[in-house]
């Protein structure tokens, strides 16, 4: 009986409180609609045009956000009111939205607009307004010199990937490259930065190429001929709009620019969309690279966002796909949504500027008494959206890893990773770098290549590398122009050609050239050696090679390879020969404080006589030493040059040679020469001015590149020397234009060729001496080794002024103990008879000593 009333019981209880909890929570629902606070937020975007209507995707992202956002969170008293505006694509459409939506919706917030171009107008009327602007597509970093405080971007800076373009490159040693962008603030706003990027990393812009919004196809085909004809083969692309890159990677493709040797890479504004342009389209950018914001789709929200998404917009819209910057319309939605929940209590309201205010007065803007307090709610915010973290510093998101994409088959596959820490790192993270090198996966490049562009191309209107070379009437050793009146051809040979030749030969891909002389009509050099390096400057040559020596003027205009050969300013002079045999050669040997302790001194003692047993072992050695000193001394000539210092030819008023054509005489005139300069053409007439001297109108000194002067030496050692330097520069060089990619190629290859033997046997096949210059240097030329009078008068000298000293101190001496005989008192004794006896008296002095 209990039992069965417990069963009544709990059938009439269950329904009862099903139904009490059912009408409860309809009751506090439509409570809590009567207390919610309505918060007015605008929307500004473009909902006609662009590829796949973006602005359509954006807009339904947010809406999906916001029922998401206020699902989970039912509690909350605020409820943000959207409220779109379409801007048409336009600058003027934007900030006639924004004006309206702040004058007439009094909105607290406005998000959008799209473009970089749009925001820039519509960021300045928040500011004056005090409405936070949060745009999450808008990338250009000229936004934030605007320093707007009530300014949030909610992507990434194009600041940021500018590092990631430069790691590419850099990466794959480019050094040239050229970027192609459209003609607005979006496109000109990131080229700056891209340029410093890129100089960091040794790589040069040589061109900018601005394509226009309205570019027609034929447009479009004349700028990218033009391209062609230039050597650089990088490409760069900074483009929003989605239909004006597809004319232009469908019009490169036809024209031949997507095959191999050419590297395409593309910005986030497109590489971001990708996936919003047709397969056709991303078909004609096979083998591009991308840089693209990395979106972690493994979380379940993601996959549960993009699912509903597709459910409730993309069954009407088939062609239209979700991009990385609807997740980022997401997360400006939810964040926004919790920064108005911070201040539910606030009054928002605005303070009216003017009585007479209309829609679209810019001058009588209202102004949000709650924007500030927002703002600062913003910039509080933290949380993990589905595009990734959420943090704004100053009014930007936080960078976050970029991915590099390499289009292939028309679809996108991650090669590489860039990160704010670390930068460019492998996709792989289990890859170890070698060289500072971030190792990419497999890449297929243009042309259904896998090989590495080198970057560069000679372009498509020239076959051949354009080499200028000096014309020489001298030291000819250098360059050599042979030219056959019959076949009509030229040949050019010479030291500085066949380095060059090493050095191509070391390059990893084949370089056709032509060597073109530098000429008048007549034959005659067309210039100074100054002239000939400015024609790669005006494009006439695209290299020059020749005894070309590096100097500051000169690279100004233009870049020098590694020096192949050293150089300096240096004289050639006569040989003031001495032969180094003066009168007291005999003392050079030893020091005067050797030739002291050189004095015999009396043996006295045992102990002495020990002491003189090691000294005379002593002056073995020193007399041994002594003897092969002076043996050098006397038999190796020592050549002198008759002056040593420039200075010195300045004083004495002489006259000085310079080659011609030669920037030598630039430096002697620097130096005070001035009228006493005379050009040299041929290495016999330096020879023969040498010769002749200053008093008979010749010269004093040759100056000139001491390479360039060791060729006169090597004709004519015997007869001069060289002094120097005179003046230092850095040496001989190969010359290119500015930015060339090739400096770097080839100066890798001259340190190969100057570092191993193949320098010496070019030097040896062109530096030739004459017969009676073989072994001989400039600083030590062997001569005769005879020896004459001359060498030792100073010697015989002393011997001589001794011996008479000593016969007369003798003779003195012997005449004054025997001056009785002279002085005899038999007054019968004739002088003859006494000096008779005198001479007895000596003669019977030396018998006596004899026994």
């Amino acid at each position: 009986m209990i039992m069965k009333n417990h069963t009544n019981i709990n059938t009439i209880l269950v329904p009862f409180i099903f139904f009490f909890v059912l009408f409860s929570w309809i009751f506090m629902a439509l409570s809590a609609q009567n207390t919610t606070i309505q918060v007015n937020v605008g929307v500004i975007l473009d909902f006609d045009s662009g590829s796949g209507k973006s602005g359509n995707v954006y807009w339904s992202c947010m809406k999906l956000a916001l029922s998401d956002f206020y699902a989970s969170n039912p509690h909350y008293r605020t409820r943000l009111v959207l409220l779109p505006r379409n801007s048409k694509g336009t600058v003027v459409g934007a900030a006639a939205a924004a004006v309206d939506l702040i004058n007439n919706k009094d909105v607290q917030a406005i998000i959008g607009p799209g473009t970089s171009m749009e925001a820039n107008f519509v960021i300045n009327v928040g500011a004056q307004a005090k409405v936070p602007i949060l745009t999450f597509s808008a990338s250009s970093p000229c936004l934030s010199s605007l320093g707007s405080s009530f300014f949030f971007r909610l992507t990434q800076n194009d600041l940021i990937q500018v590092k990631a373009i430069s790691g590419i490159v850099q990466n794959f040693g480019w050094r040239q490259v050229v970027p192609i962008y459209e003609d607005n603030s979006y496109g000109e706003g990131i080229i700056p930065f891209l340029i410093d990027a890129l100089q960091e990393c040794d790589a040069h812009v040589p061109y900018r190429s601005v394509v226009s919004e309205s570019a027609t196809d034929d447009q479009i085909e004349k700028e990218l001929y033009k391209l062609m004809t230039m050597q650089t083969r990088v490409f760069v692309v900074h483009m929003m709009n989605l239909d004006l890159c597809s004319k232009l990677f469908s019009k490169a493709k036809s024209i031949g620019m997507m095959s191999t040797d050419y590297v395409w890479i593309i910005t986030g504004g497109i590489s971001n969309r990708i996936n919003s342009m047709s397969y056709s389209d991303r078909n004609s950018m096979e083998g591009v690279l991308g840089i693209q914001t990395n979106i972690r789709r493994t979380p379940a929200k993601l996959k549960e966002f993009e699912r509903r998404w597709k459910m409730k917009f993309q069954e009407d819209n088939p062609n239209i796909t979700l991009d990385v910057y609807g997740f980022q319309a997401h997360d400006a939605i939810f964040a926004l949504a919790m920064a108005v929940e911070q201040f539910g209590n606030t009054s928002i309201e605005y303070q009216n500027a003017s009585d007479s205010l209309k829609a679209t007065d810019l001058d009588a803007l209202k102004v949000s008494q709650y924007g500030p307090k927002l703002a600062k709610a913003l910039s509080r915010t933290r949380f993990e959206g589905i595009a990734g973290e959420f943090n704004v510093v100053e009014g930007e998101l936080q960078s976050t890893t970029y991915k590099i994409i390499n289009i292939i088959g028309g679809n996108v596959k991650r090669i590489a990773l860039c990160t704010p820490q670390k930068g460019m790192v492998s996709a792989n993270t289990s890859k170890v770098f070698t060289n500072s090198k971030c190792i990419f996966e497999p890449i297929k490049w243009p042309g259904d290549s896998f090989s590495v562009p080198k970057g560069w191309e000679i372009p498509t209107n020239r076959k051949k590398l354009r080499v200028g070379v000096p014309v020489k009437d001298s030291l000819t050793e250098f360059v050599k122009i042979t030219k056959d009146p019959n076949t009509k051809t030229t040949a050019v040979t010479g030291f500085c050609i066949d380095v060059f030749n090493a050095a191509l030969e070391l390059l990893p891909y084949a370089l056709p050239y032509e060597f073109i002389p530098y000429e008048n009509s007549n034959g005659s050099m067309a210039g100074t050696y100054d002239d000939l390096v400015y024609q790669v400057f005006l494009d006439k040559f695209d290299a020059v090679v020749g005894d070309t020596t590096i100097r500051a003027n000169r690279s100004l205009y233009v870049d020098f390879t590694m020096p192949y050969s050293e150089s300096d300013v240096g004289m050639v002079v006569p040989i003031s020969d001495s032969k180094s045999k003066n009168a007291w050669i005999f003392m050079q040997p030893l020091t005067w404080g050797l030739w002291l302790t050189t004095l015999w001194e009396k043996v006295v003692s045992n102990s002495a006589r020990f002491v003189m047993t090691v000294w005379v072992f002593v002056m073995l050695i020193v007399t041994q030493s002594y003897t092969a000193n002076l043996s050098s001394l006397l038999t190796v000539q020592q050549p002198q040059p008759t002056v040593t210092e420039l200075n010195d030819l300045l004083r004495n008023g002489d006259n000085v040679g310079y080659s011609k054509n030669s920037f030598v005489r630039e430096v002697l005139i620097e130096k005070g020469f001035k009228n006493r300069v005379k050009e040299i053409k041929l290495m016999e007439d330096g020879d023969k001015e040498l010769t002749k001297g200053t008093a008979k109108g010749g010269i004093a000194a040759f100056v000139g590149d001491t390479p360039a002067l060791e060729f006169f030496l090597a004709k004519y050692c015997s007869k001069y020397i060289m002094v120097g330097p005179i003046s230092k520069t850095n040496g001989f060089a190969f010359v290119f234009p500015k930015g060339s990619p090739l400096v770097a190629d080839m100066s890798s290859a001259i340190l190969n060729v100057t570092e191993g033997k193949k320098i010496m046997k070019i030097e040896a096949n062109w530096i030739k001496k004459e017969s009676n210059c073989q072994g001989s240097s400039s600083s030590n030329i062997s001569g005769p080794n005879s020896l004459g009078l001359n060498s030792f008068w100073g010697l015989f000298l002393i011997a001589g002024i001794v011996s008479v000293f000593s016969l007369l101190v003798f003779f003195t001496s012997f005449i004054y103990k025997h001056k009785h005989v002279l002085m005899s008192p038999d007054s019968t004794a004739s002088t003859w008879r006494r000096i008779r006896a005198i001479f007895e008296t000596f003669d019977d002095r030396d018998a006596r000593q004899l026994l």
